[in-house]
C-alpha cells in the first residue's frame, strides 16, 4: 500500500462521520490522482466527484482546477483533503466553497498546520523513515536541512516561503470568517508516509509530548 493510499484508508472513517447521510451530493476537492474519497463515497451510496488537474481521466472527475469547475447545482458537502495549503489564492478556493456549497451544506477539512512541525517532531519523523519504497518528502526534507547548516525553524519557514505553503492557522482565519464552525482538533499527519508507524503510533508519540499534533480536522457549514 502507498503512502497515499495509506492516508485515504485510514482517514476514510473520520471523513465519512462528519458527511451527511448518502445520497448526498459531495465534491472532493484536489482528489489527486487516485481519486481521492471518491471511490469510498461511492462505495458507500453518495453522489461523488473529485476535481483535480490529475484527476483520473473518468466520467466521475472534473479535471481542472476548483477555480473553473462548472456545477449545474450545488452540492451537499465538499471534502478538501491536504488541498488548501498550497494553491495559489486560498481566500479565492475558500469564497468559491461558499457558492459551491448549498445553504448549511458541509464542508469537510482536513489540513496541515506546517507551522507547529517543530524540531522535536521533525526528528522523531526522521528516525522513523524507511527506504524500502525510496525517498519521500521526508527524506529530502531532512536532507536538504542537514545541508543547509540552519536551524529548524529558520530553515522551515524559508522551506515553506519557498513551497509556497499557507499556514494552518491563516487557512483556519478565512475558513472560519465564510463558515460557521462545528469542529476543530489535531491529530497525526506524517504516519503515512513513516515505515512501520500507524496513525496510533504517532497519536502515542503526541500524548507522552515527543511530537506534536500537526494534522487539522476541520469542520463547518454554509450560512
Amino acid at each position: 500500500m502507498t503512502p497515499s493510499e495509506r492516508w485515504l484508508v485510514t482517514l476514510w472513517p473520520l471523513v465519512q462521520a462528519r458527511l451527511p447521510a448518502p445520497p448526498a451530493r459531495v465534491v472532493d476537492l484536489g482528489c489527486g490522482p487516485l481519486g481521492g474519497f471518491v471511490p469510498f463515497l461511492h462505495s458507500n451510496g453518495y453522489d461523488a466527484a473529485g476535481v483535480d488537474p490529475n484527476a483520473p481521466d473518468t466520467a466521475d472527475y472534473h479535471r481542472v482546477e476548483f477555480e473553473h469547475l462548472e456545477l449545474p447545482e450545488r452540492v451537499d458537502a465538499v471534502i478538501a483533503s491536504t488541498s488548501l495549503h498550497h494553491v495559489a489564492a486560498p481566500a479565492e478556493v475558500i469564497d468559491r466553497l461558499t457558492t459551491t456549497l448549498r445553504r448549511e451544506g458541509t464542508l469537510v477539512v482536513v489540513e496541515w498546520a506546517w507551522e507547529k512541525f517543530n524540531e522535536a517532531t521533525a526528528h522523531w519523523c526522521f528516525q522513523r523513515l524507511g527506504q524500502e519504497d525510496g525517498p519521500n518528502w521526508l527524506h529530502r526534507l531532512r536532507d536538504d536541512w542537514a545541508t543547509s547548516g540552519r536551524g529548524w525553524r529558520t530553515y522551515l519557514g524559508d522551506w515553506a516561503t519557498r513551497d509556497g505553503l499557507h499556514s494552518g492557522e491563516g487557512l483556519l482565519q478565512l475558513l472560519d470568517k465564510r463558515f460557521e464552525r462545528r469542529l476543530l482538533a489535531f491529530g497525526p499527519y506524517f504516519f503515512a508516509d513513516l515505515a512501520d508507524t500507524t496513525d496510533a503510533d504517532e497519536q502515542a508519540a503526541i500524548d507522552a509530548g515527543l511530537s506534536r499534533a500537526t494534522r487539522i480536522d476541520w469542520v463547518g457549514a454554509g450560512r
